[in-house]
C-alpha cells in the first residue's frame, strides 16, 4: 500500500506565491531594510515561474546582506535629497550650481516621476536620445548623463539600487573644437589695444602667468609679497546663483606661488595709483575689500563684465577672436615654444593633472610645426652641408 505524499510545509522566511484574481502572480517575503527593520516585500509577475525567479533572486540578495529600501524613492525626490545632503556639502559651489540646474531643467521634468528602482537603461537611453534629437549638443547631453550617473552612484552606496543604469547608456563621441591660441604677435597687438583700458593690468597678468579669469579677479593685495617677490594665488571671484562671490581656488594645485616679474610690478603699481584716485573720489562710499581689481567704487568685478571688455577690445583692434579663457592656452603655448618642461608649466598654470597640461601643449601651433618640419627638411636635403 502506497502512503500519500504530504506537501512540504514552507519554512518561515521562505516566502509565498499566490495567484491573484486578475491572473497575475504575487510573491511575498520578509527582508531587512536599509534602516535595520524587517519589512514585508511584495513582487508581482505575469507568470508563476517569473514570480518564483524574482522571489529567489530578491531573497538571495537579502541573504548576502543587501537590504531593501525602507521607502519607495522617485528619481525626482532622490535628486532633491542628493543635492541637499550630499552635493552641497561635498562639492564646490559652482559644481552644485551645475548639478542643480541640470536636475531641475532636464532630469526631473523627463525622468523625475519614475521610481528609482524601476529606472531602466532603455528609459534613460530614450531620454538622452530625445535630448539630442531636440537640438541639445552632445556635450550638454553628456553632462546630463554624468549628473544622473553621480546621483545613481550615491543611491547604490546607500543600497537603494543594485546597478547604475546611466553608466550602461551610450552617446556619440564629443570632439572638442580645435583651439588656436594667439601667436606672440597677436598677444602683443592685444596688449597695445588694451593699454588705455582700466582692465589692462589684469589682462597683462592673465597672459604673463596664465591665470584663470576668476583667479586674477580674486587677487588681493595681501597675496602680493614684494619682499619675497611672489604672487600667491589663493582665491577666485565667481558669479554663483546671481551673486558675485569670493571663494577658494578650484583645487589644491591651484594654490600656487608665482614669481613677481618686473612687468607684473609695473602693472600693479598702475593699480595702486588707480585705486588711490578712486578712493579719493568716492571717499567713505568706497568699499575696501582688499581686492586688487575692483570697480571704481571698490566692489568686486563681475566676471561677465570682464569678459565683455575683453571681446570689445578684440573687436576694436581687429584681432582674431578667441575666448578669454584661451589666454591661458596662449600662455601655455608660449611656455612650450620656449622649451619649458610640461611639469613646470603644470605648476605655473595650476593644473591638478599633468595630462591637462600635455593636452594644451598639443594644440595646433602652425609656427612650431613649420619650424620642426623645416629642420627635418634641412637634415634630409642633399644639397645642404650635413645632408645625406
Amino acid at each position: 500500500m502506497t502512503t500519500p505524499r504530504r506537501s512540504r510545509r514552507r519554512a518561515n522566511g521562505d516566502g509565498s506565491l499566490t495567484r491573484r484574481a486578475d491572473g497575475r502572480w504575487m510573491a511575498r517575503y520578509y527582508a531587512w531594510t536599509t534602516t535595520g527593520t524587517r519589512k514585508r516585500i511584495t513582487i508581482y509577475a505575469p507568470t508563476r515561474q517569473q514570480a518564483a525567479d524574482q522571489l529567489r533572486q530578491a531573497q538571495e540578495r537579502n541573504r548576502q546582506g543587501i537590504p531593501v529600501p525602507d521607502k519607495t524613492w522617485k528619481l525626482g525626490d532622490w535628486l532633491d535629497y542628493w543635492l541637499a545632503n550630499v552635493v552641497v556639502l561635498n562639492r564646490r559651489a559652482a559644481t552644485y550650481q551645475l548639478y542643480e540646474i541640470t536636475s531641475r531643467l532636464y532630469l526631473k521634468p523627463h525622468l523625475g516621476s519614475i521610481p528609482l528602482n524601476r529606472l531602466s537603461v532603455a528609459k534613460v537611453q530614450s531620454f538622452l536620445n530625445g535630448q539630442i534629437a531636440a537640438g541639445q549638443s552632445v556635450r550638454q547631453v553628456q553632462v546630463m548623463r554624468a549628473v544622473l550617473s553621480s546621483a545613481l552612484t550615491r543611491a547604490m552606496r546607500e543600497e537603494l539600487i543594485v546597478r547604475n543604469v546611466a553608466r550602461l547608456t551610450e552617446l556619440p563621441t564629443w570632439e572638442r573644437q580645435p583651439i588656436r591660441p594667439w601667436t606672440p604677435d597677436e598677444a602683443r597687438q592685444f596688449l597695445r589695444a588694451a593699454r588705455e583700458d582700466p582692465f589692462y593690468p589684469a589682462f597683462v597678468l592673465l597672459l604673463l602667468y596664465g591665470l584663470r579669469r576668476g583667479e586674477v579677479l580674486g587677487l588681493r593685495w595681501q597675496d602680493i609679497d614684494y619682499e619675497a617677490g611672489e604672487i600667491r594665488v589663493r582665491q577666485q571671484i565667481q558669479r554663483l546663483q546671481g551673486e558675485i562671490q569670493a571663494g577658494s581656488v578650484k583645487t589644491a594645485a591651484g594654490r600656487r606661488e608665482l614669481p613677481l616679474l618686473p612687468l607684473a610690478r609695473e602693472v600693479l603699481d598702475m593699480r595702486i595709483t588707480a585705486q588711490a584716485s578712486d578712493r579719493a573720489e568716492f571717499g567713505l562710499a568706497w568699499t575696501d575689500n582688499g581686492l586688487i581689481f575692483t570697480t571704481r567704487s571698490g566692489r568686486p568685478i563681475d566676471p561677465r563684465n570682464f569678459a565683455r571688455s575683453f571681446h570689445r577690445i578684440c573687436a576694436g583692434g581687429n584681432l582674431r577672436q578667441i575666448t578669454l579663457h584661451h589666454l591661458r592656452h596662449t600662455t601655455a603655448t608660449l611656455l612650450k615654444n620656449l622649451g619649458v618642461p610640461a611639469r613646470d608649466a603644470q605648476l605655473i598654470l595650476g593644473h591638478s593633472r599633468l595630462s591637462v597640461t600635455l593636452e594644451i601643449y598639443s594644440h595646433e601651433d602652425r609656427e612650431a610645426r613649420q619650424q620642426a618640419l623645416t629642420k627635418i627638411g634641412d637634415v634630409l636635403n642633399p644639397t645642404l652641408p650635413g645632408g645625406p
